[in-house]
């Protein structure tokens, strides 16, 4: 007994001296430590989607690693992960030359990828296995829509094994989604769906899975899914019938759930390029032609299902036969499917119905509030001088900090609360909030702690941020920690409402250094 004493003292002092996160968790021999700026280097060119995990310690680097140990598994094969302790004497040096800051009190790891050798983005989603896997498989792609912070009552099914023990427990009246990514008619019913959700919670189930992966033929065969998205209600497990209307709002939705009905048969309508008339229909193959050899062209961007559009377009065929009829014939009237020629609608942004569009030879212009025949033949008649363009809101002098994709990480970081606006110019919803959103920048401006930024996802340099940011519709708002995503902004609309919600942040911060002063 005596004899083993000092070994076992031994052995004790060797296991104290082992980190603790060596002792709980087991990281995969797929991710590798790395210590040398050379090797990192090396590893980048080599291999073009790689995520480094940079950490202020080991200690601080376990649970990131535990995750990330069961996601190398998952990607192998599609990505590389690999950590870097930057705590490390020799690590220091190689953080400092790829710009990693862990000085923060708040921030004691960071996730950046790299693509091609090159700098990507900082990950900021949620660090869990599906989500990590999911950015990983597709680095450039959208989140995944349960990231969203406002899908949280939509029930997010992964497999078909998930849904048919759906069927089966499920008890409540239940309204599945399914869906592709990159639909866009999916993304315009999306946030409508959740809110759905959202208030029919107790009531009814509203669910959402991605079926365009090639694993669910069956499903998609089973339940008819010849387009997306397609929508399909169920009572205790049974499929009853479709909901086709995929213009939807929230209350539509809830309105239809309170007395489910199938849709009724309809008699196909006549696409209006059909009907014959004086209005021109343009596709995305003819398009640039047409609008090159007619000097002056007023275009109708509609949707079939569109109320207003039906609406105006008697008008709009009137005032085309007026036109037509006359001697010269220049001016014309053209109308485009939205729906059926997408590369018109994305590359003229069209986000309503109708839009109308006038081009003068070749080139755009701006268009009045158009509605009637009268207004559509006297405007040809008399086309208004384009007035000279507004200062487009970036170049304008104010308080908001006008951010691109690779500047945004790096600025938001010094910055303790950051309320940033998601926006496109084109839309109208934006236009309305920008002086609200200004106004508020001017209260907090001399505040350096606190920024007020807008991104214009539109622009090419920001696509990528506004994708993973999971901006779906403009504006949307998103609160940042020092960088951070906390969450997304649902309240009022107006400079009151930025400004309160702004000083209960800050008014936060008072209260939790008032404390630390009464605790010292």
């Amino acid at each position: 007994m005596a004899r083993a004493g000092p070994a076992g003292t031994l052995l004790l002092a060797v296991w104290v001296v082992l980190p603790t996160w060596l002792c709980s968790a087991k990281v995969s021999p797929l991710i590798e430590r790395v210590s040398d700026h050379k090797d990192l280097k090396k590893l980048l060119r080599t291999r073009n989607n790689v995520l480094v995990l940079y950490a202020r310690s080991e200690a601080a680097a376990e649970s990131h690693l535990r995750v990330l140990s069961t996601v190398a598994q998952a990607v192998k094969g599609q990505g590389t992960i690999c950590w870097v302790d930057c705590g490390d004497a020799e690590s220091r040096k190689l953080c400092r030359k790829m710009k990693v800051d862990l000085r923060s009190e708040d921030q004691k790891v960071v996730l950046f990828h790299y693509q091609d050798g090159a700098f990507h983005t900082e990950y900021t989603r949620a660090v869990t296995f599906k989500f990590l896997v999911a950015f990983l498989k597709d680095p450039k792609g959208p989140p995944l829509w349960e990231e969203d912070p406002g899908a949280k009552d939509v029930v997010h099914i992964d497999s078909e094994k998930d849904f048919r023990r759906l069927l089966k427990k499920e008890g409540k009246p239940l309204l599945m989604m399914f869906y592709a990514p990159w639909c866009s008619v999916c993304k315009r019913i999306m946030p409508h769906f959740q809110k759905a959700a959202t208030e029919l919670r107790g009531h009814s189930v509203l669910a959402g899975m991605n079926v365009y992966p090639p694993e669910f033929e069956n499903i998609k065969e089973e339940y008819n899914v010849q387009g997306y998205p397609t929508i399909c209600y169920f009572e205790k497990g049974s499929f009853l019938f479709q909901y086709e209307n995929y213009g939807a709002s929230a209350e539509d939705i809830v309105e239809w759930l309170k007395n489910p009905q199938p849709p009724q048969p309809q008699v196909p309508e006549t696409p209006w390029s059909d009907e014959g008339g004086s209005v021109y229909h343009l596709t995305d193959e003819d398009f640039d032609q047409f609008v090159k050899e007619h000097s002056s062209v007023l275009i109708m961007f509609h949707a079939p299902w569109c109320g207003h559009c039906k609406k105006m377009k008697p008008e709009f065929e009137g005032a085309a036969e007026v036109l037509h009829g006359e001697a010269d014939g220049s001016a014309v009237l053209a109308a485009v499917d939205a729906t059926a020629n997408k590369a018109l609608a994305e590359r003229f942004h069209i986000s309503e119905f109708p839009t109308l569009k006038f081009f003068k030879n070749g080139e755009k212009h701006a268009v009045p509030s158009l509605r009637t025949k009268k207004m559509f033949v006297d405007w040809m008649h008399n086309p208004e001088a384009p007035p000279p363009p507004e200062p487009t809101w970036e170049v304008q002098q104010t308080s908001v900090l006008h951010l691109l994709g690779d500047n945004f990480r790096e600025t938001l970081k010094k910055k303790k609360h950051a309320l940033v606006m998601f926006y496109a110019p084109w839309c109208p919803h934006c236009k309305k909030v920008i002086p609200h959103f200004t106004a508020a920048a001017d209260v907090f401006k001399d505040d350096r702690k606190i920024a007020c930024a807008a991104i214009d996802c539109v622009r090419d340099k920001n696509q990528d941020l506004c994708q993973q940011e999971a901006i779906k519709g403009y504006p949307t708002f998103h609160y940042y920690h020092y960088g951070k995503f906390v969450e997304k902004y649902d309240s009022e609309r107006t400079e009151l409402g930025f400004t309160n919600f702004i000083r209960t942040l800050r008014e936060g911060d008072h209260e939790r250094l008032g404390k630390k002063k009464e605790e010292l």
